[in-house]
């Protein structure tokens, strides 16, 4: 087999280990908090700051994707982010695993530099190419909760980022073997880089429209992990970490249809994508306000719910990729910067509805959600974006 060919399962496997490391605290919030002596709402403001990190990342560091080397920065970032990695493994201080999980969250940004990376390679294959790279990304973000309490039941939650550090390393020496060379195209200084970044929203309508419908469906996708770690913990479940970790692997079949609906992208059917997405998302929320206690329900629901986020930012991935050639990282970084502004919202909301009404008024609230993203593809719809 060719060199070239490993170019793209490189790609998945290693942008789905960088992501993964701002989800691994998901699951680990109840033994954070006993380990730490903390409350579950102070502790829970790690997922907030690592994803607040992660679309800080996108903002400012994504676009030297059109800048400069991305390999290079690809590995310089990935090298920083291990490193990181080990510290948060020997922190025994909730401030200062907070910072360094905002850390990590900036310097989890080389995900989504691969990502266009990936769509740059071939433009007959790139709804396909996409799929499978953000089939990656998903199952890293999935897999993570498996990996996280399998390893804190075993060894405590400090070992996951120990093991993550581990892991980033196989995958330097992987993308440094397998990830293309592509030259910059642009030749501006930094500034001008950003400011050619936000004009991008103003000039891009799609852009714009796809960007809301990403935040409100991935705030929808963190919410529910974030307050069902909670919900599962308790009763009637009163499930251990490694159990509810577990929970990600039904998710990940969901990560197996990427490719197909990327293809439907490439072909058209855009909008009826999206409805038929965001439709899987609105149903698998509203059996679980219907059915709360439900394990058959909630195991059918989570594979549901993951198939409709996964296929929706597919579909929206092609579309703003197709836009300019020239601008695939800052296009990107518009994209991913509000996709990761909706995750931090996704969660805090989802925390908050946790504390007033527990796990119904969680679903009340990304059922609401999941009316509003339905809202922007009907209005996008009808204004021909």
């Amino acid at each position: 087999m060719s060199k070239n060919k490993f170019t793209i399962p490189v790609m998945a496997f290693s942008a789905g280990a960088i992501v993964a490391n701002v989800y691994y605290s998901q699951p680990l919030l109840n033994e954070i908090s006993h380990s730490l002596n903390s409350h579950e709402n102070n502790v829970g403001k790690i997922s907030v700051l690592a994803q607040v990190g992660y679309g800080l990342g996108m903002f400012f560091l994504l676009p030297l994707g059109d800048k400069v080397n991305r390999k290079r920065l690809i590995l310089f970032l990935s090298l920083l982010l291990a490193a990181v990695l080990v510290a948060i493994s020997f922190t025994t201080s909730l401030p200062t695993l907070l910072i360094l999980c905002f850390l990590t969250g900036v310097l989890s940004t080389p995900a989504q530099i691969i990502l266009p990376m990936a769509a740059a390679l071939n433009k007959e294959q790139r709804g396909k190419n996409v799929g499978i790279v953000f089939s990656g990304i998903l199952c890293g973000i999935l897999s993570s909760r498996v990996i996280a309490g399998w390893l804190a039941d075993l060894y405590g939650w400090q070992s996951v980022f120990l093991f993550s550090a581990g892991l980033i390393i196989i995958s330097l020496y992987l993308m440094s073997r397998f990830l293309p060379e592509i030259p910059p195209k642009f030749k501006g200084n930094y500034l001008n880089l950003l400011s050619s970044t936000l004009k991008l929203i103003k000039k891009f309508k799609t852009l714009r429209q796809a960007a809301l419908l990403g935040a409100f469906t991935f705030g929808i996708f963190c919410s529910f992990w974030t307050t069902l770690t909670f919900h599962l913990s308790g009763e009637p479940f009163n499930y251990s970490v490694s159990t509810i970790g577990m929970f990600g692997l039904i998710a990940i079949g969901g990560a197996l249809v990427a490719p197909y609906f990327g293809k439907r992208a490439d072909k058209g059917n855009v909008f009826n994508n999206l409805y038929f997405t965001v439709g899987l998302i609105f149903l698998s929320l509203l059996a679980l306000l219907i059915f709360p206690f439900s394990l058959w329900v909630l195991l059918l629901s989570i594979f549901f719910l993951d198939i409709g986020v996964q296929a929706t930012q597919i579909t929206n991935f092609t579309r703003i990729y197709a836009l300019d050639e020239e601008s695939h990282s800052r296009l990107n970084t518009i994209y991913m910067t509000t996709y990761f502004i909706g995750a931090g919202v996704g969660t805090y909301f989802g925390l908050l509805s946790w504390s007033i009404g527990g796990w119904t008024v969680a679903i009340i609230q990304m059922l609401v959600w999941s009316f509003i993203a339905f809202g922007i593809i009907t209005l996008s719809r009808a204004h021909k974006l």
